[in-house]
Parts: C-alpha cells; structure tokens; sequence
C-alpha cells in the first residue's frame, strides 16, 4: 500500500518552504503527498432572511475554493522546479477547525507523516507552541515534521535525536533510524546531563552495544541550560532535523522551563520531527 504524507498548507511562503520537505520525503519514500487546505466560515449575525446568510457563505466558500484552484499551479510548479513533479499529488480543501480537520484527514487516509511549516521566532518552544504546528504536534497521534520558514531543504545528512535513554526513547529511535536510512543520514542521540537528571551509565553502555551497526552516535553532554546545549549541537555539527519523542502534554513547557526566563540568541532553522509515544 502507497505511503502517504499530508502536507496542510496555507499558502504563505513559511508552507511553501516546507512542500519542498514533503516532496523530498514523498520522493525516499515512494508516497503520495496530499495537500490540505482548511477555512473557517465567520460567525456572521446578519438581520433578515436566512438565505441572505446562506448567500454570504456560499460567497466565502466560492472565494476559498477559487484561491485554493489558483494555488495549484503554484504547488506543481514547486515541485517541478525540484525535478519532483512525477510524483503523485492530491489536493483536499475542507471547512473546518485546522486540527479538527487535520485530525479526520489523518483518519480517512491513513497518513503516515504531516509535513507542515511553522512561523520562525526566537527559540524552539516560541517557534513551536506558538503556532499552528505547535497545536498539531501537542494534538496529534501522528509523525509530525514542522519546518520553520528559515530552513530551506539542502538535503538531510545529519539528525539529532534529544533523549533520556528511556526504553520509550530507544522505540522512538528506531523511527528515526529508519528514517535516516532513507537519507543515509547519520543520528545523533544526544542527552543533556543537568544536575537533576540521573540516567545509569550502564544504560548508556547497552544503547551503544545495540547500536553499534548502525550510523549513530551518543553524545553526554553536562549542562544545565537543555534548550541552548541542543541549538550549540545543531548548530556545531551542521543539523539537518532536530528530532523529539512527545511521550506526554505539556512535554515541551518541561522540556524548555529554564530557558523560559533567558532571551534566545538562536534562531531555530532546522525541521523538528516530532514522534508520539502511540506510534511506535
């Protein structure tokens, strides 16, 4: 069965970016990329008949289903451009609430992977709870790859994976091994050692046994400031995507609760793949 990858987009250059994302992954993975638009109707309180309403709204849905026919072109030229426009692409446009929508799609067609870009800004915590992506990685039971609209694709050669060396985590990592794979990409698991984090080193010994055959490192990194020693990482050694196991809600306000009193310096440019515990 063709594998699937959903691509919700509104049109702005940051979702644009990350088409270019969904195709390349599409490409690896021999999948079907299907675009999805969704709109709201306004809560409009018009005097009169009901049918000067309905004349509203059939307005505003002829509108969304125009712009969305217009853009089209423009979705197949991106693709074009990047030598990918044999792959196979769909379009969906649907009213409703984003996630609620998102959610059904994911349902209908048993989407593998939601590709979707997200507004950059000073951190990962900024740039990913304060926006569309961040309500779609919290909300959904899904593999989810947010693409800030700095991160323009040159290829994925370098991964890193943020973990504790729990058992859920190395679940987590086969994921992104086998996604690295696709890329002959190298994994990064990377582990940053606070004063209040306890992990036995005999765990660590195991994970190295495990993955000895394979294309990944483990970096043990004391610090106390997690988010800044992560962005150093990506940084340091040239990081394509950051990738993260959502074991639970609020699994990014822990992750991040100390640089929340710092002003960032970086900005974040790289892909977050997000892997939920229920999908592995």
């Amino acid at each position: 069965m063709m594998k699937k990858i959903l691509f919700p987009t509104d049109f702005s250059e940051a979702s644009m970016n990350a088409f270019v994302y969904a195709l390349k992954l599409a490409e690896k993975m021999n999948a079907e990329v299907i675009t999805l638009h969704a709109y709201e109707l306004p809560n409009l309180h018009i005097g009169g008949l009901p049918t000067t309403l309905k004349e509203v709204y059939d307005t505003i849905e002829l509108e969304n289903f125009e712009n969305f026919k217009d853009q089209i072109p423009l979705l197949r030229e991106i693709a074009e451009k990047n030598g990918l426009d044999h792959l196979k692409i769909n379009h969906i446009l649907k009213h409703g609430d984003l996630i609620w929508v998102i959610k059904q799609v994911v349902k209908e067609e048993s989407i593998d992977y939601v590709v979707m870009g997200t507004k950059g800004a000073s951190g990962l915590k900024e740039t990913f709870l304060g926006s569309n992506a961040g309500s779609v990685i919290t909300e959904l039971d899904n593999f989810v790859i947010a693409v800030p609209e700095e991160a323009n694709y040159e290829g994925i050669k370098n991964i890193v994976f943020s973990t504790r060396f729990r058992e859920k985590d190395f679940k987590a990592l086969k994921k992104v091994i086998e996604l690295s794979k696709l890329f002959d990409a190298h994994v990064h698991c990377v582990y940053v050692k606070t004063k209040k984090s306890d992990v036995n080193p005999v765990v660590i010994e195991d994970w190295k046994f495990l993955l000895k055959d394979e294309k990944v490192s483990i970096h043990v990194i004391e610090a106390e400031d997690v988010e800044q020693t992560i962005l150093n990482f990506v940084q340091a050694y040239e990081v394509d995507m950051l990738a993260m196991l959502n074991y639970k809600r609020g699994f990014f306000e822990e992750l991040f609760r100390q640089s929340l009193t710092q002003k960032l310096s970086y900005h974040v440019e790289v892909p977050l793949l997000v892997i939920h515990e229920n999908v592995i």
